[in-house]
């Protein structure tokens, strides 16, 4: 299953990483690598906890991702 994650350095230089797609699903690291390990871990477990609930997994049709190049 492949997942779109954001990756963001925070001020105390951790990497947080969030799932969009599952509201709530947040992990960080030290480094890109362990934020990524950890996100993923995360993800498995989100992902087990809706199973156990039977709620579904739903991608939403009315939302849409994408890059913008603004001039500032």
């Amino acid at each position: 299953m492949d997942v779109k994650i954001k990756l963001e350095k925070d001020e105390d230089g951790w990497f947080v990483a969030t799932c969009p797609s599952l509201q709530g699903c947040v992990s960080q690291g030290k480094t890109e690598k362990e934020a990524i390990k950890n996100i993923k871990e995360a993800i498995k477990l989100h992902l087990h906890c809706l199973a156990e609930d039977g709620a579904p997994i739903v991608k939403s049709e009315n939302t849409r991702e994408m890059i913008l190049n603004v001039a500032v």
